[in-house]
């Protein structure tokens, strides 16, 4: 009995990157439910009230300015190298590179845009909305501030919220927000919190953030990937568009002209006469002469016109003969003898 060889995980790998590229039958595209939107407005009222803390000077503040006096970064500098190099997975450039080629691959696989343009958008709107409140608010970090026990509020920083929190909220999240299995999911969603979580920790251990800067930037982060279904008719008809302009270069390359829609054939419909009028007899086709009575025609044999000489103003075409005698005229025979 012949069994076949068990393949090892290296092995399967290669077998599965071999496979033609194809489309998921069904893509698993998150809509905007009710449990989502009830997440949704409890990361905002959170995000509002960390705005509301530091802009009250409350007791939030208070603890920012003792975790920096703190210095964890002298307490523990044993980890300090390491840590110096994990920040950098929630640094934009890096991670949206690795992030991208990821989903490009997918894409490319799968015959679909909608990782990369899913990540675009995402990317988009954390620009635009981290941006906007770094910019707005205007808080300085915990190296240059001035006065103890303020908010270094509208002082020209941008550190609030922490860009790098949010920016590892987004990029890791993404990957389970596009997940293509519950379980795939679960374990992304897992390991996006933990690598968002250390890397927000990792800026207060630094000092390049305060506390209350993280927890802005876990809020931010998280209320972008809540919203992306919202967004995803938009990057529907924005993929849909990029195959039509696709297509139209690849005809006008190879020089083929769209092909026109067909016109519907007219089937002809019989018009059947009106009942007062009678239908016109007509005659049929190919019915045959009348033939003139025998006695009209010439005495002696007769022949068909193909077989006839052909007979012309300026006399027949045949050569004359001898023994034959033209129609009319009597026979000069001599008569013998007796």
């Amino acid at each position: 009995m012949r069994t076949e060889r068990n393949l090892t995980r290296l092995e399967r790998l290669f077998a599965r990157l071999d496979r033609e590229p194809e489309r998921p039958v069904n893509l698993d595209v998150p809509r905007m439910s009710r449990h989502r939107v009830v997440l949704f407005g409890a990361t905002l009222s959170f995000y509002l009230a960390i705005v509301v803390a530091v802009l009250t000077t409350s007791w939030l503040v208070t603890f920012d300015w003792q975790v920096m006096f703190f210095r964890p970064y002298q307490q523990w500098p044993e980890i300090h190298a390491f840590l110096d190099y994990w920040v950098v997975l929630g640094q934009r450039g890096p991670t949206a590179v690795m992030v991208m080629a990821w989903l490009g691959w997918r894409s490319w696989r799968q015959h679909t845009l909608r990782p990369l343009l899913t990540f675009g958008a995402a990317l988009l709107l954390l620009n635009i909305t981290v941006g906007a409140a770094k910019i707005g608010m205007g808080r300085l970090g915990p190296h240059y501030a001035t006065t103890i026990g303020s908010n270094e509020m509208w002082q020209g920083g941008d550190i609030f919220p922490s860009g790098h929190t949010a920016n590892a909220v987004v990029t890791w999240g993404i990957l389970a927000y596009l997940a293509s299995t519950p379980r795939a999911r679960r374990w992304l969603s897992a390991a996006s919190a933990v690598i968002s979580l250390s890397v927000g920790l990792t800026t207060v251990y630094l000092g390049t953030h305060w506390l209350s800067d993280v927890f802005l930037g876990w809020a931010a982060g998280l209320l972008i990937l809540l919203a992306l279904p919202w967004v995803e008719p938009l990057i529907t008809q924005v993929e849909a568009a990029i195959f039509s302009l696709r297509e139209l270069w690849r005809n006008r390359r190879s020089g083929a002209l769209p092909t026109p829609a067909a016109k519907p054939a007219v089937v002809p419909q019989r018009v059947s006469p009106p009942a007062s009028e009678e239908p016109p007899v007509r005659e049929p086709v190919g019915a045959a002469r009348a033939v003139r009575p025998p006695g009209l025609l010439a005495p002696g044999p007769h022949t068909a016109r193909s077989e006839r000489t052909p007979v012309t103003p300026a006399g027949s075409r045949r050569p004359p003969h001898a023994d034959r005698v033209p129609r009319g005229t009597t026979s000069a025979r001599p008569v013998a003898g007796g």
